[in-house]
């Protein structure tokens, strides 16, 4: 991802995840901080993954972090989005292989918060529910998290 597919990034946002609206700046920021966690889906852009490394609690929607932990304690996917024309193919598994490889090479657990229907895709991937999310993230969304493999850099 480059600052120049971030127009492309809001767009799918707004229609992957209409209950969930972040401003552009949360996007230019998460690509600032962690450009290593950041992923874009094709020339055309059908779909993007962010992620970064965080604390144990997920950081609100629509929230600057203003920087990442000098010790991390997960590492966190805050989206993996892809438009319906994207879905069925293994994109989503692949961009998810791609960020657990960067955590496991930190040593760090995967978290994430699934929003209302996400929760089986996540499960597929190795996760498994923690509790409820509850703030920013709305009715029905679950904390999950990934256990770290034993692979690190």
């Amino acid at each position: 991802m480059t600052p120049a597919d971030l127009p492309a990034v809001s767009r799918i946002a707004v229609a992957v995840h209409p209950r969930h609206p972040e401003g552009d700046a949360v996007f230019a920021e998460r690509l600032a901080l962690w450009p290593r966690g950041c992923l874009v889906l094709g020339a055309g852009i059908r779909g993007y993954a962010l992620s970064h490394p965080w604390g144990l609690h997920p950081p609100p929607l629509d929230t600057l972090l203003g920087a990442l932990p000098a010790r991390p304690e997960v590492y966190y996917i805050h989206d993996v989005a892809l438009m319906p024309e994207a879905r069925g193919g293994g994109a989503g598994s692949a961009a998810v292989a791609r960020l657990a490889a960067v955590a496991d090479a930190m040593g760090l657990p995967l978290a994430l918060v699934a929003v209302p229907g996400s929760a089986p895709f996540w499960a597929r991937q190795g996760f498994a529910i923690t509790g409820p999310a509850g703030g920013s993230y709305g009715e029905g969304s679950v904390a999950m998290r990934r256990p770290a493999s034993t692979r690190r850099e």
